[in-house]
């Protein structure tokens, strides 16, 4: 009878845990989609407040600025609230972005309301960004397997589908402020559905008293900073946060201005990339678990060096465009697996996942202004040629997220 009542015990949890891991994938999802509905738009952004390269950089700053400041509180607000409330407060925030955004753009033709509504996103996604790593990562360790790369290749498919909607709606003439409106009402609807599927928090009851007992340690912000691993790790994200970053903000815009394709065709390239970063999410999860976190990043890190000198220097033809695949193939793993080991120990995850999404973000908040000045003096195909040279740094910070030896 006991045994009975322990296997459906296990059961429960094992559900509880499969349960929590579709939501977290659910959230993840619609993340991205509403990043990368943004980030399809930005040719057609850049036309309607008629900006060059440089000032453009300078638009996309606020979105990068307000998702550094994000940073600064997420992991004290994730420590004291739960992923679950901070995920959907983030969301509501992201939404209400979107939608000023667009009406900056499409309605009233204004860079500075662009830009608050380009904040508000950054400071949104930032914030749910850092809590839906936290409870990915939790739900990883419970099920005692390699899965945060496929969380972000559900956020991937997400910015898959953003791109292609993105496509669509240039193509089709619709206005972004509609575009834009229209993904923030679905974004939000669904992550308040994928947060409630998020693991059980403390009961209210037992939350004062884990209060009482935590109060002088506080959140343990303060205490990861000191950490030389955390640091480390912190600068490999920063890398591939800005492979990463970089195509998703100049790839399209790229394309159109070094390959003379079409706005729409760069809104494709760029789900091109984001195809690709979600085929090596999904796949890379088997390498992990075979061939440890060194070997498989060094040799992901090298494939998107080689595909960005592909991307910017084969010309307008099929070969630029295998480029862009291999360049998302590369930067595929290095952002979730530098989330996954800040996230290593789970008593002090919330901290050090905050300490290197904050280190990691500033990647998006000196990247679109640095690639904006080099595309005014170089163009912005040129501009691209940043990235492979920063993956050398990445390659020689490979070694720190391997995992930590038990109590380290």
């Amino acid at each position: 009878m006991q045994r009975s009542l322990t296997r459906t015990a296990v059961d429960f949890d094992l559900r509880r845990v499969l349960s929590a891991r579709t939501g977290v994938a659910v959230v993840f999802g619609l993340n991205g989609l509403a990043v990368a509905s943004w980030f399809a738009r930005i040719p057609t952004a850049r036309d309607e407040l008629a900006i060059s390269a440089g000032r453009l950089g300078l638009v996309l700053l606020a979105m990068s600025a307000g998702a550094v400041l994000a940073m600064s509180t997420a992991g004290a607000v994730v420590h004291r609230f739960g992923p679950a409330r901070v995920v959907v407060g983030a969301t509501a925030l992201v939404a209400a972005g979107l939608a000023v955004a667009g009406l900056g753009i499409g309605a009233w033709t204004s860079i500075p309301v662009t830009a608050v509504g380009l904040a508000a996103l950054g400071y949104g996604s930032g914030s749910c960004d850092v809590a839906m790593n936290v409870e990915a990562a939790a739900v990883e360790r419970r099920l005692a397997r390699t899965v945060m790369p496929r969380f972000h290749a559900a956020w991937s498919l997400g910015t898959v589908a953003g791109g292609l909607l993105g496509a669509l709606g240039t193509h089709t003439g619709v206005p972004i402020a509609v575009h834009l409106a229209v993904v923030a009402v679905l974004v939000l609807a669904g992550t308040v559905a994928g947060a409630r599927r998020f693991l059980p928090t403390p009961a209210d009851g037992a939350a004062g008293d884990r209060d009482a007992t935590e109060a002088g340690r506080g959140s343990g912000v303060l205490a990861a900073w000191r950490e030389p691993r955390t640091l480390l790790v912190g600068l490999f994200v920063l890398v591939m946060a800005f492979t990463e970053g970089t195509a998703n903000d100049w790839v399209g815009v790229a394309f159109v201005d070094g390959h003379g394709f079409t706005e729409a065709a760069g809104s494709a390239v760029f789900g091109l990339f984001v195809g690709a970063m979600t085929v090596g999410r999904l796949a890379g999860t088997v390498a992990l678990d075979r061939w440890g976190r060194v070997p498989v990043l060094a040799a992901t890190i090298g494939l998107a060096g080689a595909g960005v000198l592909i991307a910017v220097l084969a010309g307008p033809g099929p070969v630029a465009l295998i480029g862009v695949a291999a360049w998302g193939l590369g930067a595929s793993l290095g952002f979730p697996v530098g989330m996954s080991a800040a996230a290593d120990q789970e008593d002090r995850a919330p901290a050090r996942v905050s300490v290197v999404a904050m280190i990691g973000y500033t990647a998006f908040l000196g990247g679109p202004p640095l690639v904006g000045l080099l595309g005014d003096r170089f163009g912005t195909l040129r501009a691209l040629l940043i990235v492979p040279v920063l993956l050398l740094a990445a390659l020689a910070l490979v070694p720190v997220t391997r995992r930590p030896a038990p109590g380290g």
